[in-house]
């Protein structure tokens, strides 16, 4: 298998994308019910292959895991609630899953309990063939953890960067050519509004704007998701960020009421703004490159508005940031 390449944009993605209105008005239902024509069938199996997916039991981590479960992973769901994990865990084995799906809790918005979570994972010696950061949350009000951090900050961006900063070395053994592994990091269009201020990276100066704060950070996701690309080229891994569209999920409803009262009728379902992390989970072509940021099965800029440009050195020093924060040196793969 040829080394994988960052995927090719097509022009008219390319035009939809930098129109702005146009191109955000496709992230509702009619974009995805016209891109979905000329979709092929998924035929893909997932037998076999682990999956840890975070943020399982609601919204789009509900509508993948089902999808997953469907397509015969071997599911690890990891989220804070026991109960919530146990009722998905038995509704997915009752509804013909390969296997049982294993639970793992943990309050992602600590870094404590995120590396007691990589501890767990990699004390099973099996394999990690894909991790899907899906856990976040929207906060309108401004809160900081036990640890000190922003919670925002800490949902959003340190866990996923922690979490698969951990997991790397067992994601690249259990990698290989024919059956590489796979990195999904779902982010948000609100990323296309923001760049990263790294002179506030905790969100403490003047009054707390939470989808900023969320923006800001789904930025990060995808800062990291281009950098792990480069690093990760050489080892079978391929890492991807993706964005739903607007779905109608509990996240929106409750964070975002006033946007959910006024686009409810055009919003994608949760299965609807899964369906790509579902696709880059499985499907062949998209091991075929990598450091992409998709929607709807298809890559799309990252950059469209002024001043949401970041630049290398910034880049560079927000993975330093990162390390900082999150208790971690030196380069991605110790």
């Amino acid at each position: 298998m040829p080394t994988p390449q960052s995927p090719k944009i097509s022009f008219l993605n390319r035009v939809m994308d930098r129109t702005v209105v146009p191109g955000m008005l496709s992230f509702a239902r009619p974009g995805y019910a016209l891109r979905r024509l000329c979709w092929k069938p998924l035929e893909e199996r997932l037998d076999g292959r682990r999956v840890v997916i975070t943020g399982p039991t609601s919204g789009l981590g509900l509508a993948t895991t089902h999808a997953l479960a469907d397509l015969g992973a071997s599911l690890v769901l990891v989220g804070r609630d026991r109960g919530k994990l146990e009722k998905l865990a038995e509704e997915v084995a009752g509804e013909g899953a390969s296997e049982a799906p294993t639970i793992e809790v943990a309050e992602l918005s600590l870094m404590s309990e995120v590396r007691d979570l990589a501890d767990r994972l990699l004390a099973d010696p099996g394999p990690i063939h894909t991790l899907i950061n899906n856990a976040g949350a929207l906060f309108n009000e401004r809160d900081v953890t036990s640890e000190g951090n922003e919670r925002s900050l800490a949902l959003n961006l340190l866990s996923p960067f922690l979490l698969t900063r951990l997991l790397l070395p067992r994601l690249v053994e259990s990698a290989t050519e024919t059956d590489p592994g796979r990195i999904i990091n779902v982010s948000s269009g609100g990323m296309y509004t923001t760049g990263i201020s790294l002179s506030d990276l905790q969100n403490e100066r003047g009054e707390y704007n939470g989808p900023g704060a969320y923006a800001r950070a789904k930025r990060g996701q995808l800062i990291l998701t281009e950098r792990w690309a480069r690093e990760l080229a050489d080892s079978h891994v391929v890492v991807h960020a993706m964005h739903p569209g607007w779905a109608d999920t509990p996240g929106v409803r409750t964070s975002l009421p006033t946007f959910f009262k006024v686009t409810k009728s055009i919003l994608r379902s949760p299965e609807e703004g899964a369906d790509t992390i579902v696709w880059l989970a499985a499907a062949a072509e998209a091991a075929q490159s990598t450091g992409g940021f998709w929607l709807d099965r298809a890559p799309h800029l990252t950059e469209v508005l002024p001043k949401t440009h970041v630049s290398q050195t910034r880049r560079e020093q927000l993975w330093e940031a990162l390390e900082e924060l999150t208790g971690l040196v030196g380069t991605s793969r110790d």
